[in-house]
């Protein structure tokens, strides 16, 4: 069953010819045989999961009405509020956290009959571009174990590359869904801000974060898009259904797009490896063969994307994360002099080095005199970088780009080097300033036989298109189709 797709699985299941029992049997069987290398779950839900799909068989039996994603195992980032499970978000501090609530996109996933069998790990609070900033344990790539699955949703993208779910919800804050995914060889789809709902995600930049899928190919990634997409009353930034009507993502996906135009940029292919421009290289010939038009645009603004981010970033953080202070909730210091001391000794040993470095640029940011100079002239260029992108797509369709200068780097190889970790995300960062819809797809592999991500971003709320967009030149090759060696 391990060479399915989420799809294909559940159409199997729902005619009765695999039972989601025998689905979930399986994927446990993985895991136990393989996580303990691989590293991808902070939690599972053997017991549980068994009972669910037990249900699910049993009403797919009776002939009874069962949901559009019945008896799917699928992972979720621990970083998504669940009644079941502690939520972590990796992190001392959130060691112990049992949620009162679900999720809205955890709960959409149950009253769809998924079966959640897990909670992957991921750099702490979703700040890390490799997944080595966990405070739980360390997540390997399935397809090189000396190497980094990417981050901060790097358990999930692990966990699916690796086959141990057929599918799995991560969060993206300025590329923690894409870059994971081309770093081990699967879809991840950032949706527009505002599409899905982030109620009961554990807020790192709460203007920057997004939930999205990752999937095997980009079918899966439309299936899901239609169970979890949607406006939520208890989300105020989720936007109502009148104003972005959701439409039924698998509905035209293998039609292709005529008079498709689209648009690179040259300037962002010189700071990628050789082998990724190659690759790139190629998908724009593959599109050019499909009757795509392509021209080159210019993004003044681009090169401003990476600073803007991480005085926006690091300053929503730095309010976020106040909460945790030894006294509401979560990991509190033993015998503290006084309240000064419980806040800050508490804080001081649960939080890893690089959310503290975060904290602490955020707060500066923030601090009377400098949030002029740096966050407010910040959220301009913001402004700025969005306004590149409403301009480019006067002209195009959509933008083709690198998801990552390099493949898959190893492990511990830039984890002492910060500015060069956070250069991994150049080129996702823009899509979360400017809220726009940007998904990876495989597009080739390097001499190491890593795998390598293709990124296309469309204007807001057009995932439909976009993934139509990425279907056409899914169907033209089969990296998607590849599997780790660690399965062989």
């Amino acid at each position: 069953m391990k060479n399915l797709s989420a799809k294909k699985l559940r159409d199997k299941i729902a005619k009765g010819q695999i039972k989601s029992s025998d689905a979930v049997e399986d994927v446990f069987r993985r895991i136990e045989q393989i996580d303990g290398n691989i590293g991808a779950y902070i939690s599972t839900f053997k017991e549980q999961s068994l009972h669910q799909a037990g249900e699910i068989d049993r009403k797919i039996a009776d002939d009874q009405t069962v949901g559009d994603l019945a008896g799917l195992p699928i992972a979720v980032k621990d970083n998504m509020c669940t009644t079941f499970g502690a939520t972590t978000c990796a992190s001392k501090i959130l060691e112990n956290f049992h949620a009162p609530y679900n999720a809205t996109v955890v709960q959409k996933l149950i009253d769809a009959d998924a079966i959640i069998i897990g909670k992957t790990n991921m750099d702490e609070f979703a700040m890390g571009s490799s997944t080595e900033t966990s405070g739980v344990k360390k997540t390997v790539n399935p397809w090189d174990t000396e190497r980094v699955p990417g981050g901060s949703s790097g358990g999930s993208a692990a966990a699916l590359a690796a086959r141990l779910c057929c599918a799995a919800l991560g969060s993206d804050t300025g590329g923690s869904i894409r870059q994971p995914a081309s770093f081990c060889g699967v879809v991840g789809l950032k949706p527009t801000y505002g599409r899905v709902s982030r109620y009961g995600l554990v807020a790192f930049g709460s203007s920057l974060d997004q939930i999205g899928p990752l999937t095997y190919n980009v079918e899966d990634a439309a299936m899901l898009m239609n169970v979890i997409a949607g406006h939520d009353k208890k989300d105020s930034t989720s936007v109502t259904n009148e104003t972005a009507p959701v439409p039924d993502y698998l509905a035209n996906l293998q039609k292709p797009i005529d008079n498709l135009k689209i648009a690179v940029i040259p300037s962002f292919l010189t700071s990628a490896e050789a082998t990724l421009r190659e690759s790139i290289n190629d998908a724009v010939d593959t599109y050019k063969n499909l009757g795509a038009e392509i021209i080159e645009i210019d993004m003044p603004h681009i090169d401003y994307a990476i600073p803007a981010y991480y005085l926006i970033a690091t300053a929503e953080a730095s309010s976020n994360l106040a909460r945790y202070d030894g006294v509401h909730y979560g990991y509190r210091a033993e015998k503290p002099k006084d309240y000064i001391e419980v806040y800050s000794k508490s804080r001081e040993q649960s939080f890893g080095k690089e959310v503290k470095r975060r904290i602490m640029l955020g707060t500066y940011a923030l601090s009377s005199g400098y949030y002029d100079a740096y966050y407010l002239k910040a959220l301009k260029v913001r402004n700025l970088i969005r306004d590149d992108f409403d301009n480019a797509f006067e002209k195009c369709d959509c933008i083709l780009t690198p998801v990552s200068p390099t493949t898959a780097f190893k492990i511990g190889e830039k984890l002492d080097e910060p500015l060069t970790m956070y250069l991994s995300d150049i080129y996702t960062i823009a899509a979360n300033l400017a809220g726009i819809p940007a998904v990876s797809i495989p597009c080739g592999f390097d001499r190491n036989n890593l795998p390598i991500g293709l990124q296309i971003q469309s204007p807001p709320f057009t995932e439909d298109k976009l993934l139509q967009i990425a279907y056409m030149f899914e169907k033209q090759n089969d990296y998607h189709e590849k599997i780790p060696p660690i399965l062989n």
